[in-house]
């Protein structure tokens, strides 16, 4: 498998791994000028499903390796990657809803002419783009339409008031990208899974680096010289956004629409290590930031370690 080229030298070293903004933010706009996709036209919607190919990677699963998986057929196991890689479409839909209206937030503090301020706004039409795409790629799944209930919904509404500071909504927005980039990253190269839902990962990948180092770079210009409350509160209410995060990825209605006891598979799925490697694996970028920024310290740390991340 090759690596996908975004175009970007994501990663700098340590704390004080921000470049100027404005540099930072001209940056990503000649990149989005140079790279950027329109999945209406840049992916085959007509293609076919390809017989034999799974529709995500089978080890990233919440399944795999599960007693339940070995009971499965091998058309109940693809079947089961269709509904996954759905849910976490879906998933990947509600937090970008999110997170454009936190963005149209911090963005209404900044001068329309600054290249913050429009590199922002065109993040947010990647935004919008890449709702559409999960939407059309479920549509092509053959699929409910799943994502969270009620309950989380009610809790997103608090992402828009005065509780949640910059730092949280930054840093949970880089948690939640993250996640969906490495196992996206992962199956954009596999030419075990159809290619259509590789393209969705590829498009994916490429535009949301540029997201993720907007947020990383905004994330450490708000930790600097945060009090001693506010960096509390940073704290203890981030393992909550990555909590809901990792509990909303598969739904449950995933496993009785494959035909599957619903009880069963969420009991094998949460105590399945396999999966639980999976969530590790896939936050570990994120994880690293945290602990450069010291929002691993103090009584936080006992929520990570209970979601097996610390």
């Amino acid at each position: 498998m090759t690596a996908v080229d975004t175009d970007l030298d994501y990663r700098t070293n340590g704390k004080h791994r921000t470049s100027d903004r404005e540099t930072t933010a001209e940056r990503l706009l000649r990149s989005s000028a140079k790279l950027s996709f329109d999945p209406a036209v840049d992916i085959d919607w007509d293609r076919p499903h390809e017989a034999g190919k799974w529709y995500m990677q089978p080890e990233r699963l919440s399944l795999y390796g599960t007693p339940l998986w070995e009971e499965m057929t091998p058309d109940q196991q693809v079947d089961l990657s269709r509904h996954e890689v759905a849910s976490i479409a879906a998933t990947g839909i509600f937090f970008e809803m999110v997170l454009m209206r936190m963005l149209l937030k911090h963005l209404g503090k900044h001068d329309a002419q600054s290249k913050h301020f429009q590199y922002g706004l065109t993040e947010v039409a990647d935004e919008c783009h890449h709702s559409t795409m999960f939407g059309r790629m479920i549509e092509w799944l053959g699929v409910p339409s799943y994502g969270p209930g009620n309950k989380v919904r009610r809790l997103a509404e608090i992402m828009q008031t005065p509780v949640i500071n910059e730092a949280i909504a930054f840093g949970g927005t880089y948690y939640v990208e993250a996640v969906l980039d490495a196992i996206q990253r992962e199956g954009a190269t596999d030419e075990r899974v159809q290619d259509i839902c590789r393209r969705v990962s590829y498009i994916h990948v490429v535009e949301e680096a540029r997201h993720m180092r907007y947020a990383d770079e905004e994330l450490a210009r708000t930790m600097d010289g945060m009090g001693f409350l506010d960096r509390q509160r940073t704290r203890l209410l981030l393992p909550l956004v990555a909590t809901v995060c990792n509990e909303i990825l598969i739904h449950p209605r995933v496993y009785a629409n494959v035909g599957l006891d619903v009880d069963r598979a969420r009991a094998e799925a949460a105590a399945n290590p396999y999966w639980q490697e999976t969530i590790r694996w896939a936050a570990r970028k994120p994880m690293g930031i945290f602990r450069e920024q010291g929002l691993l310290d103090g009584p936080a740390i006992l929520a990570w370690k209970r979601m097996g991340l610390a």
